[in-house]
């Protein structure tokens, strides 16, 4: 599981009857640098997940990827990659203290 912030939404004009009331946000993944910084900067590749929890622009996410994404979908078969799996409220993150300091 990782965590993003949501930067906006995909629309599709057709789409497979199992993804019906999905919906698709391109996520920016935060990187841990930047999750310290705690500025809503992400640092990663931006991804498309498929979401049904409804976050909006800016919020963080956790989300899953590969097969583990398509588990929400059981016992139909969806293609998605990545999924939403929760919306996340605070963080506090502490980056770990390097050796001998």
């Amino acid at each position: 599981m990782r965590i993003g912030v949501v930067r906006g939404h995909v629309v599709l004009s057709i789409a497979l009857p199992e993804l019906r009331g999905t919906r698709f946000l391109i996520v920016e993944p935060v990187t841990a640098e930047n999750l310290a910084k705690n500025d809503g900067s992400g640092g990663g590749k931006a991804l498309i997940v498929a979401d049904q929890l409804g976050p909006g622009i800016g919020q963080l996410i956790a989300f899953t990827e590969g097969s583990e994404a398509a588990n929400p979908y059981w016992p139909n078969l969806a293609p998605v990659d990545a999924y939403c799996a929760l919306i996340i409220n605070d963080v506090d993150y502490r980056p770990p203290v390097p050796q001998g300091e």
